[in-house]
């Protein structure tokens, strides 16, 4: 039902002339219920833009919205400034008053909703730092706009008979927002009226349209102001609805598919929608306020927060640099501001500073792979000094960021962190004993491969005794490995590895997030030397394949009792984390392109569906949404840094990509269906590709991608090892001449 209504919706305004779009096929429901974690979240915004805005509730299964946020300052952590509509007779209930959405249509620039207990209908749309709301009160009872703040410190008043202003503390932050109705406020009452933070605004029983308009910013009140009337000065809500309408459009035609099921489109463009909630530029209108120095910048270039690298380095940021390679450019800029401004390059670079959230230094990889393919606008010397610190001189503790400890002087002696046996107790105060432990597996994997990034940046840069620095340590992830179990392995300060061990019920004391299983995988700057220490590529290929078949070996609400992210189980494979986006496409690199093809249609056929359900995992705010994205259209970046893509099974016939350069990247996948997913020949701009990868200059230069599909595997497609994608220690991706 919410569906056709969301549909029906378009079609009216399809027909008041709007022209066709992409936006029809976009579901924010899908995935609204968390398989175990979080769901995702019907986020109304423009892309990448300050003002997220979404109906609170548990998931999409609670029919009652305890308020409508005024905004979201990052993805998942913080809301700001609590707003709900209300009719009727005042009660000591009325602070805590939730109401039961009916009809309820979902769209990324439009929300709106009625409430079943008073039949008033509400619709919102937003601008980059400002919303709208329009409220449809339906009896003759009194009205009433409810305001409060979601953190633990806050005000919010009134300044006239027609503006509402307010901020919130939180973090050691502040945000701010200036509102105005477009009607009398004949009343006002505080909940507790010596701290102000929930305010009950009467607007009177003849009113039955009040609208109330609002502008955010982390500068001040007056910002906020400036931000409302420098984009909605007018009390004219189509206008921006059509305008919130329009910049989607634009944005979601960037991208046109032919073929495929219209579930599989639904799916598709509602992915690519969730990639653009992150990152968010918080420059507002010249200048910044941020929380890694805790002042306020003047500046004409945007200052972009709110993200989780861990998630986000191995397809949202990809993904971009072929969409929106300046605004990833200025997204790194902003973290080497950051990293100039604070002291240390940010984990998760929030608006609130830098939550040093997981493990490893994935910028690292981020801003390898940007420099490396072409996009060259930022200050590579002082990001490497920044990285180089995070890597030397910083603690590689998970869920820590600063200077380094004993763990660390550990780690740049030995090559690897050390681990607990089973039994002995933390003696390093700076670990999380609770839940985050030591991971000493995945730390040493991880930056393994971050400092593998970190030396192609220094070779780069000439500065060769330092990249051969990196190198070695690049080759910490062999020091982990036990060869003779054939599997990634703790050991402890002694050398000595850890026993008793189970590959597959170890916890965070070894791991994050996922087991050895998963993080026999996690090299990507060096699958050749991994597959020697895995006996060769056929062992390789054997115990890939042993992956998505091995038994959990326990019930699995036990396994999932210390590994709740491990959803969207195949066998031992994970397809609802991030860590296992990239393993499915390893067979590209073992000779059998055919079993990536197998196993990526599969698993998109499998989990992600065009429903309430159809997010196998967390999102994360376009980290898993973007490798729908890629994987539909038939290809994924397995190591960013090296600017190469792996060719998968496209699920359209036909895919065209605008490129900002004004070219066009095709991938025509002939014969395509959901039986024929198999490969039998490949051409680039019409000469025969034997090869199971394309490089990132075929997609910028605006080539086309033919692949001749069938129900049945050519096996010998892509099968020499010569095919292979690279990967390996001394792969160097060289030097581009085409500088951005």
């Amino acid at each position: 039902m919410f569906r056709y209504l969301f549909l029906s919706s378009l079609f009216f305004l399809f027909l008041k002339g709007f022209s066709q779009s992409n936006l029809p096929y976009v579901d924010p429901s899908i995935g609204g219920v968390g398989i175990i974690l979080e769901p995702t979240r019907p986020t109304v915004h423009l892309p990448n833009s300050m003002l997220r805005f979404f109906p609170q509730r548990r998931d999409h299964l609670d029919d009652q919205i305890g308020n409508f946020p005024l905004t979201l300052t990052s993805h998942r952590r913080h809301l700001a400034f609590a707003f709900l509509p209300l009719s009727g007779e005042k009660n000591p209930e009325t602070w805590n008053t939730r109401l039961t959405y009916f009809q309820e249509k979902l769209s990324p620039y439009y929300y709106t909703t009625s409430f079943e207990e008073s039949g008033d209908l509400l619709e919102f749309s937003p601008q980059s730092r400002s919303g709208y709301f329009k409220v449809h009160f339906k009896n003759n009872m009194d009205h009433y706009l409810r305001f409060g703040i979601f953190n633990d410190k806050g005000e919010i008043w009134v300044s006239n008979s027609r503006n509402v202003s307010g901020f919130e503390e939180f973090e050691g932050i502040k945000i701010f927002f200036y509102g105005e109705t477009d009607t009398d406020i004949v009343s006002k009452e505080y909940r507790n009226s010596s701290d102000k933070m929930w305010l009950l605004a009467g607007v009177g029983k003849q009113n039955k349209k009040v609208s109330f308009k609002y502008g955010i910013s982390f500068i001040s009140i007056e910002q906020a102001k400036k931000n409302l009337l420098k984009e909605i000065p007018e009390w004219d809500f189509e206008k921006v609805k059509k305008n919130a309408y329009a910049v989607w459009d634009k944005t979601l035609s960037q991208i046109q598919v032919k073929g495929g099921s219209d579930a599989q489109k639904r799916v598709f463009y509602t992915a690519l929608y969730r990639s653009y909630e992150r990152m968010v530029d918080i420059n507002e209108y010249g200048s910044y306020y941020s929380a890694y120095d805790n002042k306020i910048h003047s500046s004409d270039t945007p200052f972009y927060v709110d993200n989780w690298i861990w998630d986000n380095y191995i397809a949202l940021e990809p993904l971009h640099m072929i969409l929106n390679p300046d605004r990833e450019i200025n997204q790194i800029n902003s973290y080497i501001q950051m990293y100039k401004q604070g002291g240390y390059i940010p984990s998760f670079a929030l608006a609130t500073g830098d939550w040093p959230a997981m493990t490893g230094n994935f910028a690292a990889s981020w801003i390898a792979d940007a420099w490396h393919k072409g996009l060259r606008n930022f200050d590579l010397k002082t990001a490497y000094e920044g990285l180089r610190k995070n890597s030397l001189n910083a603690t590689l503790i998970p869920w820590r960021n600063g200077p380094k400890t004993v763990l660390d002087d550990f780690y740049n002696e030995n090559g690897y962190m050390p681990g607990l046996p089973p039994g002995e107790r933390e003696t390093v105060s700076t670990v999380d004993t609770v839940w985050e432990k030591r991971q000493s597996v995945s730390v040493t994997t991880a930056n393994s491969y971050s400092d593998w990034c970190i030396a192609q940046l220094a070779s780069e840069l000439k500065l060769m005794q330092e990249r051969d620095l990196f190198l070695k340590r690049a080759e910490n992830y062999k020091n982990v490995f036990r060869a003779e179990r054939g599997f990634m392995w703790p050991k402890d300060k002694r050398g000595n590895w850890i026993e008793p061990y189970d590959p597959r019920f170890a916890g965070r004391e070894y791991f994050t997030e996922n087991n050895a299983y998963t993080y026999n995988w996690d090299v990507k700057h060096d699958l050749e030397g991994l597959f020697e220490l895995m006996g060769g590529r056929k062992a390789a290929e054997l115990k890939l394949d042993q992956l998505f078949r091995e038994d959990l070996g326990l019930p699995k609400f036990r396994f999932w009792l210390t590994q709740p992210d491990a959803s969207g189980l195949v066998g031992q494979f994970v397809m609802g984390n991030e860590p296992s986006f990239h393993i499915p496409y390893i067979y590209n690199y073992l000779g059998v392109p055919w079993k990536t093809q197998k196993r990526i249609r599969m698993l998109l056929d499998t989990f992600f569906l065009d429903n309430i359900f159809g997010i196998p995992g967390d999102e994360d705010g376009g980290g898993m949404s973007a490798f729908v994205v890629l994987s539909m259209m038939g290809f994924f970046p397995v190591t960013p840094g090296i600017p190469v893509y792996n060719i998968g099974s496209p699920v359209f016939n036909e895919i065209k990509i605008n490129l900002p350069n004004g070219k066009v990247f095709r991938i025509i996948a002939k014969g395509n269906t959901g039986e024929n997913i198999y490969i039998q020949q490949a051409f680039i701009n019409g000469k025969t590709l034997n090869k199971p990868w394309f490089t990132h200059d075929d997609i910028i230069n605006g080539s086309i991608l033919e692949l001749e599909m069938r129900k049945t595997p050519n096996k010998l497609w892509g099968n020499s090892s010569a095919d292979s994608p690279p990967s390996s220690l001394n792969y160097a991706p060289g030097i581009r001449t085409d500088i951005r």
